[in-house]
């Protein structure tokens, strides 16, 4: 359903757009099925920090689109810092004053 990638990235928010790449659709029955992968910007002020691999996939239900429901498959990447051996990850709870998302981002 690749058809649908162009058409799915008008509608999602502007910061999902910017952090995540958007890898694949599904429409089973009429359900839209998005996944998103966090992306791995380089970032010269992150030097330090090396990919290690995703946390295990989350599904967060959105918006229907035209009465179809959607479901958001979110990849959330995490990075090793080479300099403390700590595993380092974004914090989603500072997404946009004013806006909402669920626990399970």
């Amino acid at each position: 359903m690749e058809s649908f990638l162009p058409l799915i990235q008008f509608l999602l928010p502007e910061f999902i757009l910017e952090n995540f790449e958007l890898t694949s659709i599904d429409r089973p029955d009429g359900v839209f099925h998005v996944y998103i992968e966090e992306k791995n910007a380089d970032d010269p002020e992150r030097k330090n920090l090396r990919s290690k691999g995703f946390f295990p996939t989350i599904t967060v239900q959105d918006f229907p689109i035209r009465g179809h429901q959607v479901f958001l498959h979110i990849k959330r990447r995490r990075w090793l810092n080479t300099q403390t051996g700590k595993v380092v990850y974004r914090d989603w709870t500072q997404v946009g004053k004013g806006t909402r998302m669920t626990s399970e981002f």
